[in-house]
């Protein structure tokens, strides 16, 4: 299986994507965006701004755990990981998002599901 974006409508008629590794795991979930526009707007900045490292914050939450963070050329974030159990994990994050999110293929799961 290919890396994919799978676009979705959320339960209050917004939209969100998740960044899936060609194994099937989530590697990035997108902000809430109100149209489905914005949310294939977004794709195009994550695609965009994958490959530059510079682009990515390297987090950790209140409890310790890593995470990151992708940032359009706006500094806006367009992106966030799940927590990680470590720095050497979430880096691994990084590189799977700087690898796989310029030819990942879109999937809209948004015009298929009701609200």
């Amino acid at each position: 299986m290919a890396a994919k974006f799978e676009l979705k409508k959320t339960s209050n008629d917004k939209f969100v994507f998740n960044l899936l590794a060609s194994n099937g795991q989530v590697i990035l979930t997108s902000e809430t965006y109100d149209s489905r526009a914005s949310a294939l707007q977004g794709i195009e900045s994550v695609k965009k701004h994958a490959p530059d490292d510079a682009r990515f914050g390297r987090l950790s939450a209140r409890n310790g755990a890593p995470y990151f963070t992708l940032k359009a050329g706006n500094g806006q974030v367009i992106g966030q990981s799940q927590m990680y159990s470590g720095a050497k994990a979430r880096d691994a994050g990084i590189e799977a998002v700087q690898h796989h999110a310029p030819v990942a293929v879109l999937v809209d799961l948004s015009a298929s599901q009701s609200a």
